[in-house]
């Protein structure tokens, strides 16, 4: 089947796509955009997070098909060119990025708690963060890199 959406601010259209296709799948292998990550397809850690429609969603868990017609941002949409947006800088100014698997998914999560509460209290970030694993870190950097980001938009 086909399907048409928007992705990062562009209209696309994706062929071939079959029923069980997963949107992850979609946008890494017919789209070309590898940021998402895919880590666990049960959407029990986050890697894979994007926003569909404005709401932050675990791409593995959604059917390509479902985003027909709807308007898909990744990691990658968050950067204003070549200008990278606050939290992917945060992150690499704070030494939050490891290994880069859980990466994407903490930048869409953090992005979406800023754009929502632009200044949370740790206990806020925590719960924000709780859908999105990384096996690399002791989550420290990553507080420091949402803290950073949130000041940065004061």
């Amino acid at each position: 089947m086909r399907i048409e959406l928007t992705v990062n601010g562009t209209r696309r259209e994706v062929d071939d796509v079959w029923e069980g296709e997963s949107l992850l799948y979609a946008l890494r292998e017919r789209m070309g955009l590898p940021g998402s990550k895919n880590a666990c397809e049960q959407g029990e850690c986050g890697s894979c997070t994007v926003y569909l429609d404005g709401l932050p969603v675990c791409s593995c868990l959604v059917a390509a098909g479902q985003a027909q017609g709807r308007e898909v941002t990744t990691v990658e949409g968050l950067a204003d060119g070549e200008e990278l947006h606050p939290v992917q800088q945060a992150f690499i100014e704070r030494g939050a990025v490891q290994c880069g698997f859980c990466t994407p998914g903490l930048i869409v999560s953090t992005h979406d708690l800023l754009e929502r509460n632009p200044h949370p209290s740790d206990p806020e970030i925590r719960e924000a963060l709780a859908g999105n694993l990384c096996r690399c870190t002791g989550y420290e950097k990553i507080l420091d890199a949402v803290r950073s980001a949130a000041e940065s938009k004061r």
